[in-house]
């Protein structure tokens, strides 16, 4: 990633190239531009007016991408009020109809959304080890869509996740310390 260790950049889409800084003293680990663009290049045929959730939204990257590239709408799930404001700030300024930002906590978000979504980013802070249980929830809540594609991050020296009952890899790459995942989603509907 070049510029700032705060700031991210849009690869592709409507704001293609368009920087976005984030606090820089929130701990945020901003999906690395490489990465992104393998991720995005994998979802090519998915993304255009999909439903999309990034549940640990941090710097916006992942989810704003999506928008940018086609997506119907985000939801950008992110714990930490100061950089919640940032990421509404952020999607005024982008004009970014379809975005929507709710803060609070991952987990308890995925029990009560009551809504379907065909494409959830799940990149949760490595330190956490919060994966699986993000995982299980995720597959017993009833939030993902038939056919349903879930990314996921974690740090590649601690292997993927246990996958619960309806999930199936479907991508996965390693890019330094980074180990991510396309899972598609075979469960009941």
């Amino acid at each position: 990633m070049s510029g700032p260790r705060n700031e991210v950049r849009i690869i592709a889409g409507r704001w293609r190239g368009r920087r976005l800084r984030f606090p820089a003293d929130a701990g945020i680990r901003p999906t690395p531009d490489r990465v992104r663009e393998t991720l995005f290049n994998w979802l090519q045929g998915a993304i255009g007016g999909a439903r999309c959730l990034d549940l640990f939204a941090g710097s916006g990257a992942l989810g704003i991408e999506a928008l940018s590239r086609g997506a119907d709408s985000v939801v950008l799930v992110e714990r930490d009020a100061r950089v919640a404001a940032y990421l509404r700030d952020t999607l005024k300024a982008l004009d970014a109809r379809g975005g929507e930002v709710q803060q609070g906590e991952a987990a308890a978000f995925l029990r009560g959304a009551g809504r379907r979504f065909d494409l959830v980013f799940l990149d949760p802070p490595f330190a956490e080890h919060a994966l699986a249980p993000l995982l299980a929830t995720l597959a017993a809540c009833g939030q993902l869509a038939p056919r349903a594609l879930v990314y996921i991050e974690h740090a590649a020296r601690d292997g993927e996740p246990p996958l619960p009952t309806g999930f199936a890899p479907w991508r996965s790459k390693r890019a330094g310390e980074v180990g991510y995942h396309l899972l598609a989603w075979e469960g009941a509907a």
